[in-house]
């Protein structure tokens, strides 16, 4: 079975602690860290891993302070991951789940916010 099919079938993941030392100080980047702490593709990373995803909730919680110039960096970097279903198409990663009567799509917690209205808020200064 494919890793990550494997890591979608065991259920979401436990993920990381946020760690304290980043100093992340905006709710849009602690959720950006929960996101991806806890998705499928996780399961495979090393610390380098880690280690990247460290820095980019760095750049997120700068997006989220109003420094509107790092969103192209942050989506290079998330692309990378498999952050959008075009992303995972290219990198040719699936979440196939292969117990029956399972769905095949990966499922996500609500938010606690809309995230795309707290980022079109911040985009468009509002």
């Amino acid at each position: 079975m494919h890793q990550y099919a494997q890591a979608l079938a065991a259920g979401t993941q436990a993920g990381r602690e946020l760690p304290k030392a980043l100093g992340i100080s905006t709710g849009g980047a602690k959720r950006f860290w929960k996101t991806w702490s806890t998705a499928p593709q996780t399961s495979a990373w090393t610390e380098t891993d880690w280690a990247e995803l460290e820095l980019t909730t760095k750049l997120v919680d700068g997006l989220f302070l109003g420094d509107l110039k790092l969103a192209g960096e942050i989506r290079q970097r998330v692309a990378k991951w498999g952050a959008t279903v075009e992303d995972r198409a290219r990198l040719r990663m699936t979440f196939d789940k292969t117990t029956e009567g399972e769905s095949a799509a990966p499922s996500a917690p609500a938010p606690e916010v809309d995230m795309d209205e707290e980022l079109y808020r911040l985009l468009n200064g509002t």
